[in-house]
């Protein structure tokens, strides 16, 4: 049955891409500039100040209000564009999007192996920004969607990116598992996008990062090991006016296995992270130390130990 709140929620989306959309450019952005420096204004988000805490080595009251500010301008910045991509043109939505020469020389050494590529990304910037770069530059890439709720949320979001020329899988309640729907593209040469920092479930994979425990997915890793495709850990960050950029790592040595892959897969999020900290956008809890007792207990199967989130 769906709740009250998860239909305003809906709703909520449904006018966001209803009136962002249609609003001018300088408009928009210069809306929701203000809107992200209100929200990060008195302290901000307390769980991103925890976060960002962890990525600047300080504590949570330490986080400077300039960083506060300009995470959630950023944050801000990453609903503006989301609500007004579709209407965008796509051709000049790309070329917007920055790459070193090193970058590309790394993405395409990586396409002509002919064995598919994993891209590995955080919630950074504008990932479905990036994804618009990728279909200009390759064509379709697929990646999957966690289900939300209520059902038409799901669904317009999926439907939101599927406009973008993204090919989307459920993560779950599909037709078949989205493991062997993505390793089929990867066998035949394509191109998998995964975001990567947060996966609080049983069979998320212990790593270290900024120097704390915490989980991470496996499914980037097991793919590649499982069907020979290159792992590239990837960054995308905003730069000045409308501009981004897409950094890419060094492929991942995933010859030790699914734990070490994963593990190095989270030092490159971490460098990146740590370089431009105001444009990651995790306002959840992610380490160890940051859940609950409910989520201890559904990760780990009892709940000792808990601390509040």
């Amino acid at each position: 049955m769906v709740t009250v709140r998860e239909q305003l929620v809906d709703l909520g989306y449904a006018a966001g891409w209803s009136a962002v959309r249609a609003a001018p450019e300088p408009m928009a952005r210069g809306l929701f500039d203000r809107v992200g420096n209100r929200l990060g204004a008195n302290g901000g988000p307390v769980q991103l100040r925890k976060n960002l805490a962890r990525v600047i080595g300080t504590s949570p009251s330490a986080v400077p209000e300039s960083l506060m500010r300009d995470a959630m301008r950023s944050y801000a910045r990453y609903w503006c564009e989301a609500f007004r991509l579709p209407s965008m043109d796509f051709v000049q939505a790309a070329a917007r999007v920055h790459l070193s020469d090193e970058t590309l020389a790394r993405y395409h050494s990586a396409l002509d192996r002919g064995k598919g590529v994993i891209f590995a990304l955080p919630h950074s910037g504008n990932w479905d920004m990036a994804g618009v770069w990728l279909v200009h530059e390759q064509g379709q890439f697929a990646t999957v969607a966690e289900r939300l709720r209520p059902e038409s949320l799901f669904n317009r979001f999926v439907a939101y990116r599927e406009s973008l020329g993204f090919e989307i899988f459920p993560l779950s309640g599909g037709e078949q598992p989205p493991m062997h729907a993505l390793a089929e593209r990867l066998r035949a040469g394509g191109v998998v996008c995964l975001l990567g920092e947060r996966d609080l479930a049983r069979h998320g994979v212990p790593v270290t990062f900024f120097g704390e425990p915490t989980r991470m997915p496996a499914g980037a890793a097991k793919l590649a090991i499982d069907t020979g495709a290159t792992l590239l850990p990837v960054h995308h960050f905003f730069g000045p006016g409308a501009t981004s950029t897409i950094l890419c790592d060094a492929p991942v040595d995933v010859s030790g296995g699914v734990r070490s892959a994963t593990q190095a897969v989270a030092d490159a999020f971490e460098r990146n992270i740590a370089a431009h900290p105001q444009d990651w956008h995790m306002l959840q809890p992610l380490w160890e130390s940051d859940w609950s007792a409910e989520r201890r207990a559904r990760i780990t199967g009892d709940g000792s130990g808990a601390q509040p989130a």
